[in-house]
């Protein structure tokens, strides 16, 4: 099946007018801020992590004798969002979008070119690496592969206590005890502590990780991407750990996927990312039920539904050309290259993030619920 017909092209005069009405809104009003996006939420707990205008470039340089930048590449590109205790955060988009940058950034893994990072109210992109590594102790991270997180050398025991050793959390029989419980609860036998990891099956490393990322009792965890290296049946498995895990030790997630289908099941909000940049941020339930960016609606296209009846009577998005190089993004708004409702203004005026009820955001020139409601009925059987 095909993309659905482009539309056909308005009055000129129309054009014009939403043209320069665009182009003032681009002019005079900046991207909204993590506190702007904070304010249309309902609910919900004490804000933790609040993400402000945060870019990461990585500059392109050539020479031999002398060192010059040439370009860069646009890994992060100004975004904002916050994350609420006790919630989950579903960060999804395609490969090399910029997930894994914008995750390591929050952490400071990776310096940020520019922007905010605010932890607890506090600022954190100038902390010093000691300031940091104090601050480590409540923010954790479980990587995406398991077999290159956890050092072939050392063992089981090692990984996990090395951070309460650093930590000066515990100490000698009480740490090998706490290693022991933490294997437990991840689903592992205590007794396998003095182990290697290559004596572990692919979803016991990622147990692994993930008891490692709890041995400090942190109040966040990112989450980058934790179940794409794993059969769907360890998926399940691990998915439903970490909920658990959620509950048990009031955790706050921030879910990093390329899979809709994985973050429906743990996500109470969704964030979707293209080249760099959200392009769609909103509750769960209305991001899957109501999606307004065309590329939203592309990644629901390639979820399939159980039932072969509603499947097959889909008529799904299906993006036509490459992913463009985030060195060299598309003018204005970056999905315009490859989009079927795209017109000529969505080449030149960059969409900024609309506030469209009930904390649901979005940057589009041409919302799906106001100007293409069937293309949604034809993808998400629920809204037909």
């Amino acid at each position: 099946m095909t993309a659905p017909d482009a539309p056909q092209a308005p009055d000129s005069r129309n054009t014009e007018a939403a043209r320069e009405g665009d182009e003032s809104r681009a002019g005079d009003v900046a991207a909204p801020s993590a506190a702007e996006l904070e304010s249309t939420r309902r609910g919900g707990g004490e804000t933790i992590l609040e993400v402000d205008h945060l870019v990461k470039h990585f500059p392109i340089k050539a020479g031999i004798l002398f060192d010059r930048e040439i370009g860069r590449v646009r890994a992060v590109d100004d975004v904002s969002f916050t994350v609420r205790s006790g919630e989950t955060l579903g960060l999804v988009g395609e490969s090399g979008c910029g997930k894994s940058t914008l995750s390591r950034t929050l952490l400071q893994l990776i310096k940020p070119t520019s922007g905010s990072v605010r932890f607890q109210g506090r600022e954190i992109t100038d902390l010093s690496s000691g300031e940091m590594r104090k601050l480590r102790q409540e923010m954790q991270m479980i990587f995406q592969d398991p077999y290159a997180s956890l050092n072939p050398r050392k063992r089981v025991a090692q990984i996990i206590g090395d951070p309460m050793k650093l930590h000066g959390v515990s100490s000698g029989d009480e740490r090998r005890k706490a290693v022991q419980a933490l294997l437990e609860r991840v689903g592992l036998n205590p007794e396998h502590y003095n182990r290697y990891p290559h004596e572990f099956s692919g979803g016991q490393r990622q147990r692994i990780g993930v008891a490692r990322a709890l041995a400090l009792e942190p109040k966040l965890i990112v989450a980058d991407e934790p179940v794409s290296a794993l059969d769907v049946s360890i998926q399940a498995q691990i998915i439903n750990l970490l909920e658990d895990l959620q509950n048990d030790f009031d955790l706050t997630y921030l879910f990093v996927a390329h899979d809709l289908s994985v973050v429906r099941h743990v996500a109470d909000r969704i964030a979707v990312m293209y080249l760099g940049k959200i392009v769609e941020i909103g509750p769960a339930d209305e991001v899957y039920s109501k999606p307004i960016h065309p590329y939203t609606l592309s990644l629901l296209s390639a979820v399939p539904i159980p039932d072969p009846h509603a499947n097959a009577a889909r008529n799904p998005i299906v993006l036509e050309g490459d992913v463009p190089s985030p060195a060299n993004p598309p003018s204005a708004c970056r999905f315009h290259t490859r989009c079927p409702f795209a017109t000529e203004i969505c080449s030149e005026v960059e969409p900024q993030l609309i506030d469209h009820g009930n904390g649901h955001w979005a940057a589009c020139h041409h919302p799906l619920d106001r100007e293409h409601p069937e293309a949604i009925a034809a993808v998400v059987p629920s809204a037909a």
